[in-house]
Protein backbone atom coordinates (compact mmCIF):
# COMPACT_ATOMS: atom_id res chain seq x y z
CA UNK A 1 0.00 0.00 0.00
CA UNK A 2 1.19 3.63 -0.81
CA UNK A 3 1.87 5.95 2.05
CA UNK A 4 0.01 8.46 0.22
CA UNK A 5 -3.24 6.50 0.81
CA UNK A 6 -2.57 6.63 4.52
CA UNK A 7 -1.60 10.38 4.88
CA UNK A 8 -3.80 11.90 2.42
CA UNK A 9 -7.13 11.52 4.59
CA UNK A 10 -7.82 14.56 6.81
CA UNK A 11 -4.99 16.71 5.31
CA UNK A 12 -6.46 19.78 4.18
CA UNK A 13 -4.22 21.70 1.56
CA UNK A 14 -3.96 25.05 0.68
CA UNK A 15 -2.31 27.14 -2.01
CA UNK A 16 -1.79 26.40 -6.00
CA UNK A 17 -1.16 23.51 -7.47
CA UNK A 18 1.92 23.72 -8.71
CA UNK A 19 4.07 21.23 -11.02
CA UNK A 20 7.88 22.10 -11.49
CA UNK A 21 9.56 19.91 -14.16
CA UNK A 22 13.14 19.85 -14.82
CA UNK A 23 16.39 18.09 -12.89
CA UNK A 24 19.36 18.65 -11.02
CA UNK A 25 20.30 22.11 -8.78
CA UNK A 26 17.88 24.48 -11.45
CA UNK A 27 14.94 22.00 -10.34
CA UNK A 28 16.29 21.84 -6.40
CA UNK A 29 15.98 25.61 -6.48
CA UNK A 30 12.34 25.93 -7.78
CA UNK A 31 11.31 23.42 -4.98
CA UNK A 32 13.00 25.11 -2.41
CA UNK A 33 11.20 28.40 -3.32
CA UNK A 34 7.73 26.78 -4.08
CA UNK A 35 8.19 25.50 -0.32
CA UNK A 36 7.43 29.23 1.08
CA UNK A 37 4.44 29.71 -1.14
CA UNK A 38 2.04 26.56 -1.18
CA UNK A 39 1.71 23.17 0.09
CA UNK A 40 0.77 21.24 -3.32
CA UNK A 41 3.98 20.32 -5.15
CA UNK A 42 4.70 18.10 -7.87
CA UNK A 43 8.02 17.86 -8.97
CA UNK A 44 8.85 16.15 -12.48
CA UNK A 45 11.55 15.01 -12.83
CA UNK A 46 14.27 13.94 -15.77
CA UNK A 47 15.40 10.42 -15.75
CA UNK A 48 18.43 10.08 -18.33
CA UNK A 49 21.39 10.46 -16.25
CA UNK A 50 23.83 8.55 -17.12
CA UNK A 51 26.69 9.51 -14.89
CA UNK A 52 28.07 8.83 -11.24
CA UNK A 53 26.40 6.91 -9.09
CA UNK A 54 23.43 7.26 -10.61
CA UNK A 55 24.37 6.03 -13.64
CA UNK A 56 26.15 2.61 -12.17
CA UNK A 57 23.19 2.08 -10.38
CA UNK A 58 21.06 2.45 -13.57
CA UNK A 59 23.50 -0.09 -15.44
CA UNK A 60 23.93 -2.47 -13.06
CA UNK A 61 19.81 -3.23 -12.05
CA UNK A 62 18.31 -1.37 -15.40
CA UNK A 63 16.32 0.97 -13.38
CA UNK A 64 15.61 4.44 -13.75
CA UNK A 65 18.48 6.51 -12.82
CA UNK A 66 17.46 7.90 -9.14
CA UNK A 67 20.33 11.16 -8.45
CA UNK A 68 17.68 13.72 -9.62
CA UNK A 69 15.35 12.27 -8.14
CA UNK A 70 17.22 12.48 -4.60
CA UNK A 71 18.06 16.08 -5.33
CA UNK A 72 14.40 16.83 -5.76
CA UNK A 73 13.05 14.86 -2.81
CA UNK A 74 16.11 16.34 -0.68
CA UNK A 75 14.98 19.75 -1.73
CA UNK A 76 11.48 19.09 -0.36
CA UNK A 77 12.78 18.23 2.88
CA UNK A 78 11.34 20.44 5.79
CA UNK A 79 13.39 23.16 8.11
CA UNK A 80 13.04 21.62 11.23
CA UNK A 81 15.58 18.92 13.17
CA UNK A 82 14.01 16.10 11.26
CA UNK A 83 13.90 17.19 7.39
CA UNK A 84 17.51 18.95 7.94
CA UNK A 85 19.03 15.40 8.93
CA UNK A 86 17.02 13.42 6.47
CA UNK A 87 18.37 15.86 3.89
CA UNK A 88 22.10 15.62 5.12
CA UNK A 89 21.39 11.75 4.97
CA UNK A 90 20.44 10.95 1.67
CA UNK A 91 22.72 13.25 0.21
CA UNK A 92 25.90 11.74 1.99
CA UNK A 93 27.81 10.12 -0.60
CA UNK A 94 30.66 7.35 0.25
CA UNK A 95 33.77 7.60 -0.06
CA UNK A 96 36.19 4.73 0.14
CA UNK A 97 38.57 2.41 -2.40
CA UNK A 98 35.81 -0.13 -2.65
CA UNK A 99 32.61 -0.08 -4.85
CA UNK A 100 30.53 2.10 -2.15
CA UNK A 101 33.04 4.90 -3.44
CA UNK A 102 31.16 7.73 -4.88
CA UNK A 103 27.44 6.27 -4.42
CA UNK A 104 25.24 8.69 -2.74
CA UNK A 105 22.85 7.18 0.36
CA UNK A 106 19.76 8.28 -0.58
CA UNK A 107 20.38 6.65 -4.44
CA UNK A 108 20.79 3.40 -2.80
CA UNK A 109 17.61 4.03 -0.51
CA UNK A 110 16.17 5.17 -3.31
CA UNK A 111 16.85 1.78 -5.57
CA UNK A 112 16.14 -0.72 -2.45
CA UNK A 113 12.38 1.01 -1.91
CA UNK A 114 12.03 0.33 -5.61
CA UNK A 115 13.18 -3.55 -5.56
CA UNK A 116 10.66 -4.25 -2.59
CA UNK A 117 7.58 -2.26 -3.41
CA UNK A 118 5.47 -2.05 -6.65
CA UNK A 119 7.38 -0.16 -8.84
CA UNK A 120 9.12 3.75 -9.16
CA UNK A 121 5.91 5.81 -7.89
CA UNK A 122 5.30 3.96 -4.59
CA UNK A 123 9.02 3.79 -4.10
CA UNK A 124 9.24 7.73 -4.11
CA UNK A 125 6.07 7.92 -2.05
CA UNK A 126 7.91 5.64 0.47
CA UNK A 127 10.65 7.76 0.44
CA UNK A 128 9.13 10.66 0.61
CA UNK A 129 6.86 10.03 3.43
CA UNK A 130 10.10 8.87 5.55
CA UNK A 131 11.41 12.27 4.86
CA UNK A 132 8.38 14.10 5.49
CA UNK A 133 9.20 15.77 2.42
CA UNK A 134 6.37 18.34 1.64
CA UNK A 135 5.38 17.95 -1.95
CA UNK A 136 5.45 14.90 -4.39
CA UNK A 137 8.28 13.65 -6.63
CA UNK A 138 7.70 11.44 -9.54
CA UNK A 139 9.49 10.82 -13.02
CA UNK A 140 9.04 12.24 -16.32
CA UNK A 141 8.69 8.09 -17.30
CA UNK A 142 9.42 5.38 -16.13
CA UNK A 143 11.90 3.90 -18.78
CA UNK A 144 15.31 5.08 -18.55
CA UNK A 145 16.06 7.97 -21.53
CA UNK A 146 18.99 8.27 -23.35
CA UNK A 147 19.94 11.45 -24.66
CA UNK A 148 21.43 11.81 -28.21
CA UNK A 149 22.06 15.08 -29.89
CA UNK A 150 22.89 16.30 -33.28
CA UNK A 151 26.04 18.64 -32.75
CA UNK A 152 27.28 21.88 -35.11
CA UNK A 153 30.98 22.18 -34.77
CA UNK A 154 31.64 19.59 -32.24
CA UNK A 155 35.39 19.59 -33.50
CA UNK A 156 36.66 22.58 -33.36
CA UNK A 157 38.76 22.07 -36.88
CA UNK A 158 35.66 21.08 -38.66
CA UNK A 159 33.02 23.85 -37.63
CA UNK A 160 30.12 22.81 -40.09
CA UNK A 161 30.46 19.32 -39.39
CA UNK A 162 27.55 17.56 -38.04
CA UNK A 163 28.61 14.52 -35.28
CA UNK A 164 26.09 12.49 -33.15
CA UNK A 165 26.49 12.62 -29.52
CA UNK A 166 24.40 10.26 -27.40
CA UNK A 167 24.35 10.42 -23.08
CA UNK A 168 23.50 12.94 -20.88
CA UNK A 169 26.58 13.56 -19.67
CA UNK A 170 28.73 13.72 -23.17
CA UNK A 171 26.06 16.23 -24.10
CA UNK A 172 26.31 18.33 -21.64
CA UNK A 173 29.78 18.73 -21.74
CA UNK A 174 29.89 19.16 -25.35
CA UNK A 175 31.28 22.24 -27.53
CA UNK A 176 29.34 23.27 -30.60
CA UNK A 177 26.08 23.86 -31.27
CA UNK A 178 22.67 21.46 -30.31
CA UNK A 179 20.92 21.10 -33.26
CA UNK A 180 18.63 18.40 -33.11
CA UNK A 181 18.18 16.77 -29.94
CA UNK A 182 15.93 13.97 -29.35
CA UNK A 183 15.22 10.97 -26.11
CA UNK A 184 15.75 7.11 -27.14
CA UNK A 185 13.25 5.10 -26.57
CA UNK A 186 11.65 8.08 -29.19
CA UNK A 187 8.19 6.39 -28.31
CA UNK A 188 8.43 6.74 -24.01
CA UNK A 189 5.31 7.18 -22.21
CA UNK A 190 4.27 9.50 -19.85
CA UNK A 191 5.01 8.56 -16.16
CA UNK A 192 0.84 8.59 -15.61
CA UNK A 193 1.11 9.98 -12.56
CA UNK A 194 3.04 12.92 -13.72
CA UNK A 195 0.89 13.37 -16.81
CA UNK A 196 -2.35 13.56 -14.08
CA UNK A 197 -0.42 16.21 -12.22
CA UNK A 198 -0.05 18.26 -14.89
CA UNK A 199 -3.49 18.46 -16.23
CA UNK A 200 -4.92 19.19 -12.83
CA UNK A 201 -2.08 22.04 -12.25
CA UNK A 202 -2.79 25.47 -11.59
CA UNK A 203 0.72 26.42 -12.29
CA UNK A 204 3.57 24.52 -14.17
CA UNK A 205 6.88 25.71 -14.17
CA UNK A 206 9.90 24.69 -16.48
CA UNK A 207 13.42 25.46 -15.30
CA UNK A 208 15.80 26.74 -14.38
CA UNK A 209 18.79 24.17 -15.21
CA UNK A 210 20.62 22.61 -17.97
CA UNK A 211 18.59 23.67 -21.10
CA UNK A 212 18.96 20.07 -23.43
CA UNK A 213 19.57 18.07 -20.54
CA UNK A 214 17.52 18.73 -17.89
CA UNK A 215 14.76 21.09 -19.47
CA UNK A 216 14.00 19.80 -23.14
CA UNK A 217 13.94 16.34 -21.91
CA UNK A 218 10.49 16.51 -20.96
CA UNK A 219 9.37 18.03 -23.94
CA UNK A 220 10.97 15.45 -25.74
CA UNK A 221 8.75 13.05 -24.30
CA UNK A 222 4.86 13.46 -26.61
CA UNK A 223 2.39 13.18 -24.49
CA UNK A 224 3.81 14.77 -21.58
CA UNK A 225 4.38 18.03 -23.77
CA UNK A 226 0.97 18.00 -24.57
CA UNK A 227 -0.21 17.43 -21.67
CA UNK A 228 1.59 20.43 -20.31
CA UNK A 229 0.16 22.31 -23.70
CA UNK A 230 -3.41 21.08 -23.10
CA UNK A 231 -2.90 21.84 -19.40
CA UNK A 232 -5.03 25.19 -18.50
CA UNK A 233 -2.48 25.99 -16.12
CA UNK A 234 -0.17 29.36 -15.69
CA UNK A 235 2.96 27.80 -17.38
CA UNK A 236 6.34 29.99 -16.47
CA UNK A 237 9.58 29.51 -17.61
CA UNK A 238 12.50 31.00 -15.43
CA UNK A 239 15.37 31.13 -17.46
CA UNK A 240 19.18 30.63 -16.77
CA UNK A 241 21.55 32.81 -15.19
CA UNK A 242 24.23 31.59 -17.33
CA UNK A 243 24.99 29.95 -20.62
CA UNK A 244 26.04 26.05 -19.39
CA UNK A 245 29.84 25.32 -20.53
CA UNK A 246 29.11 23.17 -23.38
CA UNK A 247 25.57 22.63 -24.27
CA UNK A 248 24.65 26.12 -24.23
CA UNK A 249 27.72 28.14 -24.48
CA UNK A 250 26.74 31.70 -25.93
CA UNK A 251 23.22 31.20 -25.34
CA UNK A 252 22.08 34.36 -24.32
CA UNK A 253 18.95 35.05 -22.22
CA UNK A 254 16.59 35.63 -25.14
CA UNK A 255 18.09 31.99 -27.17
CA UNK A 256 16.65 29.75 -24.63
CA UNK A 257 13.17 31.39 -25.69
CA UNK A 258 13.72 31.37 -29.69
CA UNK A 259 15.30 27.99 -29.22
CA UNK A 260 11.81 26.68 -27.70
CA UNK A 261 9.87 28.30 -30.07
CA UNK A 262 11.77 26.61 -33.15
CA UNK A 263 11.63 23.69 -31.87
CA UNK A 264 7.96 23.51 -30.82
CA UNK A 265 5.85 26.15 -32.23
CA UNK A 266 2.73 24.86 -30.60
CA UNK A 267 4.19 25.68 -26.67
CA UNK A 268 3.09 28.53 -25.16
CA UNK A 269 4.01 30.32 -22.36
CA UNK A 270 2.20 32.89 -19.67
CA UNK A 271 5.68 33.97 -17.88
CA UNK A 272 8.68 34.16 -18.36
CA UNK A 273 11.24 34.87 -15.61
CA UNK A 274 14.62 36.15 -15.75
CA UNK A 275 17.33 37.96 -13.44
CA UNK A 276 17.66 41.86 -14.67
CA UNK A 277 21.41 41.70 -14.54
CA UNK A 278 21.48 38.48 -16.40
CA UNK A 279 19.41 39.54 -19.69
CA UNK A 280 22.03 41.13 -22.34
CA UNK A 281 19.10 42.56 -24.28
CA UNK A 282 15.53 43.46 -22.85
CA UNK A 283 13.74 43.63 -26.23
CA UNK A 284 15.21 40.90 -27.53
CA UNK A 285 13.82 39.00 -24.68
CA UNK A 286 10.24 40.36 -24.64
CA UNK A 287 10.26 39.89 -28.26
CA UNK A 288 11.14 36.34 -27.98
CA UNK A 289 9.11 35.44 -24.98
CA UNK A 290 5.94 36.74 -27.25
CA UNK A 291 6.40 34.83 -29.58
CA UNK A 292 5.56 32.29 -27.25
CA UNK A 293 2.65 34.08 -26.02
CA UNK A 294 4.17 35.47 -22.92
CA UNK A 295 4.99 38.26 -20.69
CA UNK A 296 8.71 38.79 -19.52
CA UNK A 297 8.76 39.12 -15.32
CA UNK A 298 12.27 40.84 -14.69
CA UNK A 299 13.04 40.29 -10.88
CA UNK A 300 16.81 39.90 -8.99
CA UNK A 301 16.24 36.30 -8.37
CA UNK A 302 20.20 35.81 -8.43
CA UNK A 303 22.31 34.51 -5.44
CA UNK A 304 24.80 37.85 -4.58
CA UNK A 305 28.64 37.49 -4.70
CA UNK A 306 28.47 34.62 -2.31
CA UNK A 307 26.80 32.41 -4.55
CA UNK A 308 27.60 33.36 -8.46
CA UNK A 309 25.30 31.58 -10.79
CA UNK A 310 22.96 30.48 -9.17
CA UNK A 311 19.17 30.91 -8.11
CA UNK A 312 17.82 32.36 -4.39
CA UNK A 313 15.22 30.08 -3.51
CA UNK A 314 13.88 33.13 -1.25
CA UNK A 315 13.36 35.36 -4.02
CA UNK A 316 11.93 33.00 -6.11
CA UNK A 317 9.82 32.26 -3.86
CA UNK A 318 8.39 35.83 -3.86
CA UNK A 319 8.35 35.46 -7.81
CA UNK A 320 6.01 32.82 -7.65
CA UNK A 321 4.06 34.23 -5.00
CA UNK A 322 3.20 37.37 -7.14
CA UNK A 323 2.56 35.16 -10.40
CA UNK A 324 0.30 32.46 -8.47
CA UNK A 325 -1.38 35.56 -6.87
CA UNK A 326 -2.05 37.48 -10.29
CA UNK A 327 -3.81 33.73 -11.30
CA UNK A 328 -5.90 33.98 -8.24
Amino acid sequence: MSPRGRTAPGIEQAGSAVVALGGGHGLAATLEALRRVTDRITAVVTVADDGGSSGRLREEFGVIPPGDLRMALAALCGDDTWGRTWERVIQHRFTSEGPLNGHALGNLLITALWQTTSGPVEGLDWVAALLEAQGRVLPSTIQPLEIVAQIRGHDDTRPDEIVQVAGQVAVAGTPGRVEQIAVVPADASACPESRAAVLEADAVILGPGSWFTSVMPHLLITDLRNAIIESTATKILVVNLNPQPGETSGFSAHAHLEDLHARFPEFRLDWVVADTTHVESIDALRASAAATGAQVLLADVAWGRWEPGQHDPQRLAVVFDSVLGLRR
